[in-house]
């Protein structure tokens, strides 16, 4: 009988300590926007593990939002890729039954050793891709190519009138219809002046053989 009623009164006890700590533990809506602490950017997906809570893992959404249920004096960590891992301790003197917290997480920058990549297995390889390898042309030798004789001749058999040209002779054949416009070309052989000077020469001719004889 008398172990009855200690083991009645362990129980009792227990349950007044368990009452006791659940009054105590209560239960907060905690709530907040993740952002960069550089540029202010929401940091999308972050992952939240509630370490005080077993461990439990929660997630912000794609604008930095999270929500979840939590208890007073929890600790929190933010992890997200890019960025450097964040342990925040939720106040335990919260008074009311939802508590928001602004989040700011810093990038993490992570310079890695420089990697030098070959395609050549072996320096024999490499050796002989150099010295049959072809050396591009730089700007010089591609201008003197394209302004030597044979590549203009080339292009000038090949290459259309434009636009431009054919405008600039058309222009210049107008041009030169006005200029003649007024100017009629006659035959020598009608003209009667032309004639006369012919014969007039012929008998200056003949007039000059006979003085000389």
């Amino acid at each position: 009988m008398k172990y009855i009623l200690s083991l009645v009164l362990c129980l009792i006890t227990f349950g007044v300590f368990a009452q006791q700590n659940a009054a105590e533990k209560k239960l907060i809506q905690l709530s907040g926007i993740i952002t960069d602490v550089d540029s202010n950017r929401v940091v999308p997906y972050v992952t939240i593990t509630n370490i005080s809570n077993n461990n439990q893992k929660y997630a912000a959404n794609y604008k930095g939002y999270y929500s979840f249920i939590a208890h007073p004096g929890d600790v929190l960590q933010y992890t997200a890729v890019g960025f450097t891992k964040l342990e925040i301790t939720i106040p335990t003197n919260i008074t009311e039954d939802k508590f928001t917290q602004m989040v700011k997480m810093k990038s993490e920058i992570i310079y890695l050793s420089t990697v030098h990549v070959s395609p050549w297995a072996t320096v024999e390889e490499f050796t002989k891709d150099f010295l049959a390898m072809k050396v591009a042309d730089d700007d010089y030798e591609i201008a003197r190519k394209n302004l030597s004789r044979q590549s203009i001749n080339g292009m000038v058999q090949s290459l259309s009138h434009d636009a431009g040209e054919i405008s600039g002779v058309n222009w210049r054949l107008n041009h030169d219809r006005a200029l003649n416009k007024n100017m009629v070309q006659t035959n020598p052989l009608l003209n009667p002046f032309a004639w006369g000077k012919l014969m007039q020469q012929i008998l200056n001719g003949d007039k000059s053989r006979q003085e000389d004889n």
